[in-house]
């Protein structure tokens, strides 16, 4: 851009003698925090090679157990031998290209800034997935819906929406209420609940299905954190932990509730959202939040393919990367969630 020049100075007058100066510095865009590697469990990664590889995982058998009296014959069961298949069936992929001129005479590292954003990319639409699978909800033309494959002019469940169903989820009815909407949320005024009342029922109903105390977490979104430090600030403020701010999403060191809290804006949301819902339990403005047990969801993930090579059709180099991943819900009872708005 050229200086100001005065009415009827004339020296110089296009501007050419001073030049555009480009910072070395890149602005780069603000990052969501991912969170799912934290919450579900590898252990059956197995080997990943291929889009369609799979894991299998043996269940735990059931064994009967029968009143007994004194000289009774026992009669041994046949133990089953079931077990879970774990799908290599989701896979993302990245692809740009860099053109030998711009590579020649650029001033910062385009491929390395672009495949540092590929990474973060391909780590975000991992993260929402995951969290929008244990959820029970996907990603449709980038809107989320209950996970459904449409069959004829009916939308039938998928059989992982089965296994997500059969866990509990929480609603007005936990509270006192007899409908299945939203739940209201508040710390003043009218409200079926308090964010603590919310997080000591969902704790209450994994007691109930004897998931470990151990490992329990929950997620939530920035309007429901809000409001649980309106409720109490010194537990979440780190000011009074006199930590550093945790760097994976988790929002405090320590335990609420029986929980490892965190924090992300890839969970579900849908119309307008948790924040402008108003009291009565909003079937249409709301938000979703999610906790568990790390058994409950198990995936298997792998950066299988990052390659360079030229360009045929022009002088560039083109960059590409495939993610493959897969991701089981094997423990349906350790899953709880509630889809709630504020008053």
């Amino acid at each position: 851009m050229a200086f100001q020049t005065a009415a009827g100075y004339g020296n110089l007058p296009n501007g050419s003698f001073s030049p555009e100066i480009y910072s070395k510095k890149v602005l780069k865009q603000f990052r969501k925090k991912a969170v799912a590697e934290d919450i579900v469990n590898n252990n059956y990664m197995g080997e990943i090679a291929n889009f369609g590889d799979t894991v299998k995982i043996l269940r735990e058998p059931e064994i009967n157990v029968t009143a007994y009296a004194r000289g009774s014959q026992v009669t041994p069961q046949d133990l089953e031998d079931s077990d879970f298949t774990l799908v290599i069936d989701r896979a993302n992929a990245f692809a740009f290209k860099l053109d030998d001129i711009e590579d020649a005479h650029a001033h910062v590292d385009w491929i390395s800034m672009a495949k540092d954003r590929a990474a973060y990319r391909l780590a975000d639409n991992y993260d929402a997935d995951i969290l929008g699978y244990m959820s029970g909800y996907e990603k449709v033309s980038g809107v989320w819906q209950a996970r459904t494959t449409a069959v004829g002019t009916k939308a039938q469940l998928t059989a992982d929406s089965d296994e997500l169903l059969a866990a509990h989820k929480l609603d007005r009815s936990d509270f006192g209420g007899g409908d299945t909407n939203s739940i209201v949320m508040g710390t003043s005024g009218t409200y079926d609940a308090t964010p603590l009342e919310v997080l000591n029922r969902m704790n209450r109903i994994l007691d109930q299905k004897n998931a470990d105390p151990d490992g329990r977490w929950i997620v939530v979104d920035p309007v429901f954190a809000e409001v649980l430090m309106d409720e109490n600030s010194k537990f979440m403020n780190h000011d009074y932990q006199g930590s550093e701010a945790l760097t994976n999403g988790r929002l405090v060191a320590g335990k609420v509730r029986g929980f490892k809290v965190y924090m992300s804006n890839n969970l579900p949301t849908f119309g307008t959202g948790p924040g402008t819902a108003t009291a009565g339990g909003s079937t249409t403005n709301y938000g979703v939040i999610v906790a568990g047990h790390d058994s409950a969801v198990s995936s298997a993930s792998q950066i299988t393919k990052t390659e360079k090579f030229r360009d045929t059709q022009s002088f560039a180099d083109i960059v590409r990367g495939l993610h493959l991943y897969g991701r089981k819900i094997i423990r349906p009872e350790a899953l709880v969630r509630a889809t709630y708005n504020i008053n």
